[in-house]
């Protein structure tokens, strides 16, 4: 029978209506493969039954940590991160872990904030999805009491472990996709001008360098996070300081969309007068008409690889300073034309 709010049902109480020690209890709950299935079973009915709630401050006082994962990204809205976070959500969702989300706004005081409010609370370990002021947070990083997984750049050096993707290389190939379907005029949009988005550009301006084809009016930026709205406003805003603009590389897929959205308002077809990439392959676009040539990347991947890192440092295996490197891949689909040849 459970009781009342004012009884709180302990460890003990359900030890001694299973009959067991409060040890074999504790297991269940924090090591269930070393438990036989039975009795796991019938522990957890009582649990269950009982409505036993095990209390997470005093386990935090007896354990090195309080079970918890911080997980900082730049932005709570941008569906990018959401990829990501549903990564670390996958991985983390069968353990005894859970996770507590901060959006540091691309502000890199909210981000060293946050971080030592977690270092404060004993957290069990934090994944750093942001990539400003990485050397004013790299020595927090490293005097912090659990282990901090970083989420970056391939050129970037981390105080600890990372997961990383070659960005540049990335807009490098969809900048030389764009001109070998004949494309000449490119314009690159996107949003807040945080790390990865600097590496981008330092792509796309290299492809377009390389071909004499470089004009930096063709970079147009907001100082936010990506929408479809601005996706509209920042196409408006290229095609009033060049005109002659064919094809625009933008920095996620929610811009490209309002992309298409306004060049057939303008009366433009695309693929053939004008083309469009995207960046990070969401969910939408292969189901956009037509459906959007992009850059994928392993969001859900990079998200998954922290959360397990994550548990293997808190489980207490080493993890060594590394940097996990993932690709990615131009997906073609029927925003862009065939490639010319």
């Amino acid at each position: 029978m459970r009781r009342g709010r004012s009884e709180r049902t302990t460890l003990m109480d359900v030890a001694n209506r299973a009959g067991v020690s409060a040890i074999t209890v504790s297991r269940v709950l924090r090591e269930p493969e070393k438990v036989s299935p039975n009795l796991r079973q019938r522990i957890l009915d009582i649990i269950d039954d009982m409505g036993y709630v095990p209390d997470q401050a005093a386990r935090a006082l007896a354990s090195r940590h309080n079970s918890t994962f911080g997980v900082l990204v730049p932005s709570l809205t941008n569906r990018a991160f959401l990829g990501f976070m549903q990564g670390v959500e996958e991985r983390v969702r069968d353990s005894t872990f859970r996770i507590q989300y901060a959006n540091t706004h691309n502000s890199v005081e909210e981000e060293k904030r946050q971080v030592r409010l977690l270092m404060s609370q004993n957290t069990a370990g934090i994944v750093l999805g942001g990539l400003e002021g990485l050397d004013e947070i790299s020595d927090l990083i490293r005097r912090a009491n659990c282990t901090v997984i970083q989420v970056v750049d391939v050129g970037i050096e981390t105080a600890g472990a990372a997961i990383a993707v070659d960005h540049a290389a990335a807009a490098e190939a969809a900048t030389r996709h764009l001109l070998a379907c004949g494309y000449r005029s490119i314009a690159l949009l996107g949003g807040t001008p945080d790390e990865r988005g600097r590496r981008r550009t330092e792509g796309y301006a290299r492809v377009l360098q390389e071909a004499g084809l470089y004009d930096p009016d063709l970079i147009h930026h907001e100082n936010a996070t990506t929408t479809t709205q601005m996706g509209c406003r920042l196409l408006r805003r290229a095609l009033k300081v060049r005109p002659g603009i064919d094809a625009a590389f933008c920095q996620n897929d929610d811009l490209a969309l309002g992309v298409l959205f306004e060049a057939q308002r303008l009366g433009k077809s695309v693929p053939d007068e004008f083309g469009i990439c995207g960046y990070n392959d969401l969910d939408f676009s292969a189901v956009m008409n037509p459906p959007l040539t992009t850059v994928r990347t392993p969001l859900f991947e990079m998200g998954y690889r922290a959360g397990d890192l994550l548990i293997r440092s808190a489980e207490g295996n080493a993890i060594e300073r590394q940097t996990i490197k993932l690709g990615f891949e131009l997906i073609e689909r029927r925003t862009t034309r065939k490639r010319e040849g």
